[in-house]
Order: structure tokens, then sequence, then C-alpha cells
């Protein structure tokens, strides 16, 4: 097992268009190598350049009440602290888009039972002050009598507003429910 983890490892690696490709087994890439990760031998090629992190933000409906509800987690920490925002977070290397709604979902509002859908993406740079951030969008419905929610990890609270009536929001967040909100009365979602 070790001998064939070390021929994995002895690979040689040549540059098109400022990719590096694996090609054929020679001599270990130098040591700090960009574009050669030991914990990821399987992996074909690697960019040399900086690449947007991948975040995903959830939408939650409450249905069964007269006035549409959104909720929304206020915030704990920088960037805007103390300020609402949509459920979510960034996704861990080798996660699904998906478990990482489901996951942030429930580490943030202890939400667990909701069918969650995809979206939209956004991705305009300056949409996080950390960085260039691309946001995969989900979006799902609970029960009103739902009790199951509950703040919790970077989230110092919950919230529910009515739709029409969102407080100032972090990153580009109004941008998004607004977008859902036309797409989704197009489609008579919502």
């Amino acid at each position: 097992m070790e001998q064939a983890l070390q021929q994995l490892l002895l690979l040689k690696h040549t540059k098109r268009n400022n990719i590096f490709f694996r090609d054929t087994k020679e001599t270990l890439p130098k040591e700090g190598s960009l574009f050669f990760n030991l914990n990821t031998p399987s992996m074909p090629f690697t960019y040399t350049y900086p690449r947007p992190a991948v975040t995903v933000d959830i939408i939650v409906l409450r249905k069964g009440q007269e006035k549409k509800e959104i909720l929304l987690i206020k915030r704990k920490h920088p960037p805007f602290e103390n300020g609402y925002a949509l459920p979510g977070g960034f996704v861990d290397a080798h996660e699904n888009l998906i478990d990482a709604a489901y996951r942030e979902l429930k580490e943030e509002t202890n939400i667990s039972h909701i069918n969650l859908e995809q979206f939209y993406t956004f991705g305009d740079k300056g949409r996080d002050p950390r960085g260039h951030t691309v946001s995969v969008v989900y979006y799902g419905t609970i029960d009103s009598n739902n009790n199951e929610e509950k703040a919790g990890d970077d989230a110092a609270s919950l919230k529910w507003f009515e739709i029409n009536k969102l407080p100032d929001l972090a990153f580009d967040h109004k941008e998004i429910i607004a977008q859902f909100i036309l797409k989704a009365l197009q489609n008579n979602a919502v």
C-alpha cells in the first residue's frame, strides 16, 4: 500500500496555459509547490492563481401565515456583526453544495426538516468584504407550527420578518431576496 502511494506521488508536471497537469511518473515535485498537494494526489491539475471561495445561503420561508415571512439570522461575528443575514456559510473541502446548505442551516437555525431546492448563484466581486465569494442560494419552506428553529453557531439570534418589511441586510442578501421574490412571484411560488 505504501509503495502504491509513493508511486502516485512520483509524478512529472508540465505547464500549459498556466495550468499544471500530471503527465508521467518521474520525480517528486519540489516541496512547497503551489500545484502539488499531498492531500489530494488524485487531483489531475491545480491552478496557480487565487480563486473565489464558495458559499451557500438559504432562504427559509414560513407558510401558513397570512403574510409571507422569511427567517433571518443576526450575525454573531464580523463582518456585519449584529447585522441580519440569510443563514449560510462556507462550503467545506470535499463537501457537496446541497450538503453544505443543510449543514449550515442546521448549525445556524437548528432546522433540519425542510426540502431545499437550488435557486440561483451570485458571485459579483465585492459582495463579501473578506474576499471574492460565489454563493449558491437554496430555498425551502417550513410550516408555521414548526418550532425547531433555534440560533446556533455563527447566529446570535433568529427572527422572522415579513418579506416586504426587511431590515438592512449583510452582504448582497437584500438583492438575493429581491431576485427570489421576483422569480418566485412569476412562478406563483411565494
